[in-house]
C-alpha cells in the first residue's frame, strides 16, 4: 500500500471514505501517521466530517491531534461530542493541554466533562491549572515531570524514575526535592549513572538550577529559557515547592501567540482576530485606529488650508505637489524606527541612557536625510526646478525625518515605561502622528525659507 500523502487529492480520499462509512480502511490508512498529520487533515474537513474521524480514531492519538488543530475547527468538534467523548480525549493529553482544552468549553460543560474524567489525580492536576492565569508560568506549566528526594540512593532514585516516567512524554530533566518538596536541584543523567548504586542523591546532584514561580509573566518564562537555551523549566510556588514545568513547545506557542498578536496592533487592530471572523468582531477591531486615521487626516486638511495662500504664489505653487511625498517619508520613517525600538523593548536590548538614544537617532536620521535631500535637489535639477525650491523642500524633508525618527523612537519607549504594549505604536499611531507633523514641518520651513 503507498504512503499516504497529505495533499488536496489525500484529503479528498479521505472526505470520500468518511462520506461512503468505510470505517476500517480509513483507520488503516490513518493508523501510522503522525498526530500532526492527522490535526492537519482535520483543519481541512468539515466539522461533521472532523468529529466523525475523531470519533472513529483511538483517543491515543486524536487527543494529541484535538489539541494541535485550529481553534475554530476544534471549538465546531468539541459540540459535537458529548462530555464523555471529551472526557476520553482529556485522559490522554497531558495536563497542560487538557486544561487547555477544558478552558475553551463553558462553566457548565466544564464540570460535566470534568465529572466524566475517572483519573482523580489527573483530574486534581487539571483543576489546579485552571486555577491559575492562562498567561503566567502556572497557566503554562504540565504537571507530568520526574522528581526524586535528595536521601534516595542511587538504585531506590532510578527505581522511581522509571516509574514517573510512564507518564512522562518528554524527560528533560530529573529534579531534586526534599521531603517538603521543596526544589534542591536537578540530576545530570551522566553523573546518575556513573554514580555508585549505594551512593546518595544529595551528594551528586546539581544545587544550581533556574527557575520560575506561578504567578510570572509568560513573557519573562519565554526570555528566561531563551536566555539560558533551556528546553524545560520547573516551576515553584511562593514556598519554592515543585509544582510544575514549562517545556520548550509551551513557549513557542506562547511566542507565537505574542508575535500574531504584536502583528495586529502594529497593523492598528486592537483586538486579537482571525481571518474567519465574522464582519462585527473584525469592524470593532479596525474601526477605532481607522477612526484615527481619520481624524489625522482631518487635521492635515486643516493645516493644509493656513497655508493655501502659497497656492496663490505660481512660483512656489509646486510645493503642494511634494506634501504626499513629505507625508509618506514622515510615516515611513517612524514605522521603521518605532519597529526597532519595539523589537528591542521585546527582546530586552534597549539599554542605555535616553540622551544616547537620542545622539544616535539623530545622527542616524541626519545621514540619511542628507542622502535623500541630495536625490531631491538633483531631481529638482533634472527637471530645471528653481533651486531654492529644491533646496527648501530638500531641507524640510531632512527636518521631518529627523522629528519622525525621535516621535517613532520614544513613543514605544514612553508606552512602554507606562505599561502599554509599545507595539500598538508602530502602526496607525506613529503613522498619524507622523503625517500631521510632517506637513506642518514642511509649509512652516518653507515658509521661514522661502518668506511667503
Amino acid at each position: 500500500m503507498p504512503k499516504f500523502e497529505i495533499n488536496k487529492n489525500g484529503i479528498k480520499f479521505i472526505e470520500e471514505l468518511i462520506d461512503n462509512g468505510a470505517n476500517k480502511k480509513l483507520q488503516n490508512t490513518l493508523k501510522d501517521l503522525h498526530y500532526a498529520d492527522i490535526a492537519e487533515i482535520i483543519n481541512e474537513l468539515s466539522a461533521d466530517q472532523a468529529t466523525y474521524l475523531v470519533k472513529l480514531l483511538d483517543s491515543d492519538k486524536t487527543a494529541d491531534a484535538l489539541a494541535e488543530v485550529d481553534e475554530d475547527i476544534r471549538e465546531g468538534i468539541l459540540e459535537n461530542l458529548s462530555a464523555k467523548e471529551i472526557a476520553e480525549e482529556i485522559e490522554e493529553l497531558d495536563t497542560d493541554d487538557a486544561a487547555d482544552l477544558i478552558a475553551e468549553l463553558s462553566e457548565e460543560r466544564q464540570e460535566r466533562v470534568m465529572s466524566q474524567i475517572s483519573d482523580t489525580e489527573h483530574l486534581e492536576d487539571i483543576r489546579e491549572l485552571l486555577s491559575y492565569d492562562e498567561n503566567t508560568a502556572g497557566g503554562l506549566m504540565a504537571k507530568e515531570l520526574v522528581k526524586v528526594e535528595e536521601e534516595l540512593s542511587v538504585l531506590k532514585c532510578l527505581n522511581a524514575m522509571r516509574a514517573q516516567a510512564e507518564e512522562v512524554t518528554r524527560v528533560h530533566s530529573i529534579y531534586v526535592v526534599n521531603e517538603k518538596n521543596i526544589l534542591k536541584g536537578r540530576l545530570s543523567l551522566k553523573d546518575l549513572i556513573t554514580a555508585n548504586s549505594r551512593a546518595i542523591v544529595k551528594d551528586i546532584y546539581i544545587p544550581n538550577v533556574d527557575y520560575v514561580t506561578v504567578d510570572q509573566p509568560g513573557e519573562e518564562v519565554a526570555d528566561i529559557m531563551s536566555k539560558y537555551d533551556l528546553e524545560a523549566i520547573p516551576v515553584v510556588n511562593h514556598q519554592k515547592q515543585l509544582v510544575g514545568r514549562i517545556t520548550i513547545d509551551d513557549i513557542v506557542d506562547l511566542i507565537k501567540e505574542e508575535a500574531e498578536k504584536d502583528y495586529q496592533l502594529a497593523a492598528g487592530i486592537s483586538n486579537d482576530v482571525e481571518a474567519d471572523d465574522g464582519i462585527f468582531e473584525l469592524t470593532k477591531a479596525r474601526l477605532p485606529w481607522l477612526f484615527l486615521g481619520l481624524l489625522g487626516g482631518l487635521g492635515s486638511v486643516f493645516i493644509l488650508q493656513d497655508f493655501e495662500q502659497v497656492m496663490e504664489l505660481p512660483e512656489l505653487r509646486s510645493l503642494f505637489f511634494y506634501t504626499p511625498l513629505i507625508a509618506a517619508m514622515a510615516g515611513n520613517v517612524g514605522v521603521q524606527s518605532s519597529a526597532i525600538i519595539v523589537q528591542g523593548l521585546a527582546n530586552n536590548v534597549v539599554k542605555g541612557s535616553m540622551l544616547n538614544l537620542l545622539f544616535k537617532e539623530i545622527g542616524l536620521s541626519l545621514i540619511n536625510g542628507l542622502a535623500l535631500a541630495i536625490i531631491l535637489v538633483i531631481f529638482g535639477f533634472i527637471i530645471q526646478q528653481d533651486l531654492s525650491i529644491s533646496l527648501t523642500i530638500a531641507g524640510s524633508m531632512m527636518g521631518v525625518i529627523i522629528i519622525a525618527a525621535l516621535i517613532g523612537t520614544f513613543v514605544p519607549i514612553l508606552l512602554n515605561k507606562r505599561g502599554i504594549d509599545p507595539a500598538i505604536a508602530t502602526g496607525p499611531f506613529i503613522t498619524t502622528a507622523n503625517d500631521i507633523f510632517g506637513i506642518f514641518l514642511f509649509f512652516y520651513m518653507a515658509k521661514i525659507f522661502l518668506g511667503f
